[in-house]
């Protein structure tokens, strides 16, 4: 047997892989992190398969269920919301895997960052303009940060910024990220990104606070932040020049 560790994506039901699809459709045993995964996923396991919701089961628990199912011959799907490179708590799960001699592997998705970048029609990396984007969080009732990933340091660079488990913050993080960026610096929060009840919200580090509280914002939500945004007068990529020598 092995667990497959599997990107369920941003909200939308259609927005994974065909190996993902496929993987949900057999496994006999589905654990899935509650709320963050569509129902209409859930609704592809096999007639009769486990669902198990790790919403509210801590790490033993899960591993538990794993470890309970590769004892029974049996492969787990076990889904993460968007990509579960980033944010998922996938690597605490592979080391007690690792441990119990049980095989895995990962199917990678949609991550939020990207979805949300999509809802604004946006690239976040813009020929002139911006070339680097930083996916990065705060700390606030999470796992503290590492010593030196301070968000100013980040900032300072005039990267574009993904903030992930930030929205509830932001009154504090606009004006210290304004000191980089400007009070007219662009800002977008996109919520829920890719659901039926999304909601995208646009402006400067000056009023984006004042917007999210009025809109009622606390989770599932990513803060993007850039002159990227905004970017109208830029040069053609050198991909599609015609100055650029196609010739092998």
């Amino acid at each position: 047997m092995t667990v497959h560790f599997i990107g369920a994506g941003p909200g939308a039901a259609d927005l994974v892989t065909l190996r993902a699809a496929r993987l949900i459709a057999s496994a006999p045993v589905c654990l899935y992190a509650g709320a963050l995964v569509p129902r209409e996923l859930l609704d592809t396991a096999p007639p009769g398969a486990r669902l198990v919701d790790t919403a509210d089961l801590d790490l033993d628990q899960i591993t538990a269920e794993l470890v309970a199912a590769h004892e029974a011959g049996l492969d787990v799907a076990r889904l993460h919301s968007g990509d579960p490179s980033v944010y998922s708590a996938m690597a605490e799960q592979m080391r007690r895997l690792d441990a119990a001699g049980v095989p895995y592997d990962v199917v990678p998705g949609v991550p939020a960052f990207a979805a949300a970048a999509a809802s604004l029609k946006r690239e976040l990396t813009v020929p002139g303009v911006g070339q680097t984007v930083v996916l990065t969080r705060t700390s606030a009732r999470s796992t503290p940060m590492p010593p030196g990933e301070e968000l100013a340091a980040y900032a300072a660079t005039g990267a574009t910024l993904v903030l992930h488990l930030a929205v509830q913050r932001i009154a504090e993080l606009a004006p210290q990220l304004a000191e980089h960026y400007g009070d007219d610096g662009p800002v977008a929060v996109v919520a829920r990104a890719s659901r039926d009840d999304e909601l995208v919200l646009r402006g400067t580090l000056a009023d984006i606070a004042g917007q999210v509280e009025a809109a009622g914002v606390r989770r599932t939500a990513v803060v993007v932040v850039g002159p990227v945004l905004t970017a109208e007068q830029f040069p053609d990529s050198h991909l599609y020049s015609t100055g650029r020598c196609r010739q092998a």
